[in-house]
């Protein structure tokens, strides 16, 4: 299992708020007091390969052409006191996509790290230092536990080291009604031992960025239960997956998804033939 999960490391309509598109790779939408803006890598179509229990009935319904669309994407999040980015991708044109919307890495607070998989952290550093120095970077403590003290990664652990006193390790919680505006750090356990959503809250509105809790929309939306080779815990993860589509279906809460093509982000509501659809915010 470490030996598996430190290859992935290395591999690896909107009603209630108005959602508006600024270019192919940024997107931006709010909730409430808070402005989210995707900064994609870009899109791509996936082969089927990777996913697991997909059987060749499935396949010809979902993807008959035998591919799916994807995405490497991050979130920047700004609060009334605030920027926060929520993963950092493959680092391969956050910089550009930050310059893009006037946001210098000085200007970042907070570094939220779904998970340790290298197309999340892979913009934490810059030229072998620090990309963010003035931000705090956080991490749940399953996924500190896992990378830094049990598989011991190189990577993960050199990302630790550099930051330093200003990494935070916290617990998600249930996926719930929360108390108040903020970001909330969400169980999702699964796809890494430690894998967490984030859900924003203010005022009435609320968005889930699920990180990835999909990887294959097309797919996984009306069969939930097919998972993917990255998945460190295939049962688990496909669990955590039905648990939270049945929540963000049943109160109507908007979601985001780092491998959801662009723009990353829209609605989930219940199938009446099987799954759930997704429909994502107008372009």
């Amino acid at each position: 299992m470490i030996k598996r999960l430190t290859a992935l490391f290395m591999a690896s309509v909107c009603t209630l708020s108005l959602c508006y598109a600024q270019n192919n790779n940024i997107f931006s939408y709010k909730v409430g007091d808070y402005e989210v803006i995707l900064l994609s890598e870009g899109q791509s179509d996936n082969k089927t390969d990777k996913l697991i229990g997909a059987t060749p009935e499935i396949l010809r319904e979902t993807v008959p052409d035998g591919t799916y669309k994807t995405a490497v994407n991050t979130f920047l999040v700004k609060t009334p006191d605030k920027i926060y980015l929520i993963d950092t991708g493959f680092g391969r044109n956050l910089w550009t996509n930050l310059d893009a919307i006037g946001v210098s890495p000085e200007q970042i607070n907070v570094v939220v790290l779904t998970h340790m998989h290298g197309d999340h952290t892979g913009g934490t550093l810059k030229d072998g230092v620090v990309a963010f120095p003035n931000a705090h970077l956080i991490l749940s403590a399953p996924e500190y536990v896992y990378w830094i003290e049990e598989a011991k990664q190189e990577n993960a652990s050199r990302i630790v080291n550099l930051y330093g006193e200003r990494v935070q390790v916290v617990t998600p919680e249930q996926l719930e009604k929360k108390q108040g505006d903020g970001i909330y750090f969400i169980e999702a356990y699964g796809h890494t031992p430690g894998h967490m959503a984030c859900l924003l809250q203010s005022g009435d509105e609320e968005l889930l960025i699920w990180a990835d809790l999909t990887h294959a929309m097309a797919v996984q939306m009306p069969y939930p239960e097919i998972a993917l080779t990255y998945d460190s815990n295939p049962e688990m993860a496909v669990n955590s997956r039905k648990r939270i589509l049945e929540y963000v279906a049943e109160n109507e809460i908007t979601i985001a998804g780092m491998h959801i093509a662009y723009p990353a982000m829209g609605e989930i509501k219940a199938s009446p033939e099987k799954g759930y659809l997704f429909t994502p915010c107008s372009k």
